[in-house]
């Protein structure tokens, strides 16, 4: 981020009533971060830090590790998709009121490094592309999910179910790096520049549903003034170009 918009974060902090902390007063907070969510909120941690004085450690989570370190005090926020985050909030483990939607993550296509790249350009195209295509995976998460009901609507599930692979842990490029399936469709932000796989590009409207991931305060955070300001700054206006710069959209009403 450069100096200008250096100096807006740091107003938008100061008109929430927060202002630079010393090394003595400044938090370490850690945030437990869904997969989908980690490259946006590694930006946005790192501006936090430059902006507030406090030091932010992004842990990518799964949902178990979630239970665990929220209820250890060992965590300080949490971020998910809404069902998750709600769970959290049923167990005690998230406080309530400061469960905040902060981004939506559309979904995108990839193909091995080096594999022809289809043409995924109008629904059409890409339900072509789908039948072409020898394997395809994607994930049992909510792009997953998506997924799944994109390929529902195309009236297609039926006729790729024995060539589709749903992953279990990973990233769906990690799976095309390894040559386990041809096409593999997930969140756009965690496809794109990623080693032995190439990106293709959006799937196309009406079917691209974007996840959502919302963030939270841990009810055994021993760190939660702090938490809170990070919890605003994510959603401030200074965020909103850190986020895009990931490759997803900051969360709008």
């Amino acid at each position: 981020m450069g100096s200008c918009a250096r100096i807006a974060a740091a107003c938008i902090l100061a008109a929430f009533g927060y202002v630079s902390v010393g090394a003595a007063d400044a938090a370490d907070l850690v945030i437990l971060v869904n997969q989908g969510a980690v490259p946006g909120v590694r930006a946005i941690a790192a501006e936090f830090e430059n902006v507030s004085g406090h030091r932010v450690m992004v842990v990518q989570a799964n949902s178990e590790m979630m239970q665990q370190r929220g209820r250890d005090g060992s965590a300080d926020l949490v971020t998910g998709n809404p069902g998750v985050v709600d769970e959290l909030v049923a167990d005690g483990r998230v406080v309530a009121d400061t469960v905040t939607p902060f981004v939506l993550a559309g979904l995108g296509v990839s193909v091995r490094a080096g594999a022809p790249k289809p043409d995924i350009s109008t629904v059409e195209d890409y339900a072509a592309a789908l039948r072409a295509a020898e394997s395809i995976g994607y994930s049992r998460g909510c792009s997953g999910t998506h997924a799944a009901e994109g390929i529902a609507e195309l009236g297609l599930t039926e006729e790729l179910a024995s060539k589709t692979t749903r992953t279990v842990n990973g990233p769906v490029t990690a799976y095309l790096a390894r040559n386990e399936f041809e096409l593999g469709i997930q969140q756009t932000n965690i496809m794109v520049g990623v080693p032995g796989s190439d990106y293709v590009g959006p799937v196309p409207a009406p079917l691209n549903k974007p996840c959502q991931s919302n963030v939270a305060l841990l009810a055994a955070s021993n760190e939660e003034d702090a938490a809170r300001e990070m919890i605003q700054f994510m959603v401030s206006p200074a965020a909103a170009p850190l986020l895009r710069a990931t490759h997803v959209e900051p969360f709008s009403p």
